[in-house]
This record gives structure tokens, C-alpha cells and sequence, in this order.
């Protein structure tokens, strides 16, 4: 069985270009986003660590942890990083865990149980470990999302998916499609309609099932 949203973030020991660590323990009471990659000093992967890179600033105010993955060492990983920093101008603080044995891959259901790394592999060889996962603070999965090694990241989409699960976490409302920071939110199906209004205050039924209300945050 593979991970899945609402499952509890394995508490693996991770070694990483900023030393050994149990993945607990490092997130602590923060969010959390693990963002995974085939391999390194490939083009597309640069260009997404980067992009975390330069994303610093927006993190520390969502009280978020970043840390990447690649199944690749870690001296290569410090090597790697000087390129990332190069291209984005932007240092890249964040940890990078050296998944050299797969475990982390297999765990996150990343790669099937029998999966291995040839020799001479190319990132063709662990394409799909192309994954970003959110985690809260009870160390529990919201969010997984995997690409193909075609396509870059949009980590505007990340932001705006971690806005969106703190704004609903514990709290009985939704986000609708394209919903941003601020904007309306729907109340959830488990509030009757007085319970709905004496919780949030004034309420817009548009249909019987879908109501909304102002963001509450």
C-alpha cells in the first residue's frame, strides 16, 4: 500500500547535504513540502529548485519547511547547488536528501518495491520520482502532486494549494477552483444552514449545497 493523503508522513532517518536526520524531527511543528527529483544537473530539475529558492521569503511567512529529494549523493547534491544558485540568484537553504537506496522513493510510493538504479542510469531510469507532497503539522499528507519529466513545476500552484489547506485545516470550509488568498470560501457540507450562519456570520446560498461566505482568516 502507497502513501496517500491523510497518511502519516513516514519518520524515516534521511541523510541530506546538511547532515542526518529523522523526518519528524526536522519538520518539527511547521508545515511541511518534500519535492522530489529524478536525478541531478538535469535542466528541469534546476530550474524547480531554483524556483524554491527564490520562493525563501514565502515559506518562512506560511511557517513552512522545504526539504529535496534526489536519488543521487550527497557531495553531488553540494555540487548541484552551486548550479541552482547560479541560475536563480537566489542561495538554496533548504536541505536535499540523498535517496541513493531508494528508500524514501519506495516509501513515498514514489518508485514500485522492486525498483534499483543500474549502472550508467540516466533520470529516465526513476522518472517518476517527480512528486510534491504537503505535509501539516500532525505530520499527515494533504496534498501529493507528480509530473512527467517533461513538464516544470508551477510553484505559484504550490503556494496557493498550502494557502489553501491552511486556510481549511480544522476549519469547516472549502476552496473553490482557482480560490486565492482572500478570496471567498465555501462552507462545508457537515454545517446546516443555521449552523452555518452562526458560525461564519453572513452566508450566500447559491445553490442548497454550495454557500459561501468571506474568508475567515
Amino acid at each position: 500500500m502507497g502513501l496517500r493523503i491523510n497518511d502519516l508522513l513516514p519518520n524515516l532517518t534521511v541523510e541530506t547535504d546538511q547532515g542526518t536526520f529523522a523526518l519528524h524531527d526536522w519538520q518539527g511543528d511547521s508545515w511541511a513540502i518534500l519535492f522530489s527529483h529524478p536525478k541531478d544537473f538535469t535542466p528541469v530539475c534546476t530550474t524547480e529548485f531554483g524556483a524554491v529558492a527564490k520562493l525563501a521569503a514565502e515559506w518562512e511567512k506560511r511557517n513552512t519547511k522545504v526539504i529535496g529529494l534526489s536519488v543521487d549523493a550527497v557531495e553531488e547534491h553540494k555540487e548541484w547547488k552551486a548550479d541552482i544558485e547560479k541560475t536563480a540568484g537566489a542561495p538554496a537553504n533548504f536541505p536535499i536528501i540523498a535517496d541513493l537506496d531508494l528508500t524514501v522513493s519506495k516509501a513515498f510510493d514514489m518508485l514500485p518495491a522492486e525498483a534499483y538504479l543500474p549502472d550508467g542510469r540516466t533520470a529516465a531510469n526513476s522518472a517518476s520520482v517527480r512528486s510534491v507532497f504537503i505535509i501539516s503539522p500532525d505530520k499527515k499528507v494533504q496534498l501529493i502532486m507528480t509530473y512527467p519529466m517533461s513538464v516544470g513545476r508551477n510553484f505559484a500552484e504550490v503556494l496557493r494549494a498550502l494557502d489553501a489547506l491552511q486556510a481549511t485545516f480544522g476549519t469547516p470550509i472549502a476552496t473553490g477552483a482557482n480560490w486565492e488568498y482572500g478570496q471567498d470560501v465555501i462552507v462545508a457540507l457537515s454545517l446546516n444552514d443555521e449552523q452555518a450562519k452562526e458560525t461564519f456570520g453572513e452566508v450566500d446560498i447559491v445553490l442548497p449545497y454550495l454557500r459561501t461566505t468571506k474568508f475567515p482568516g
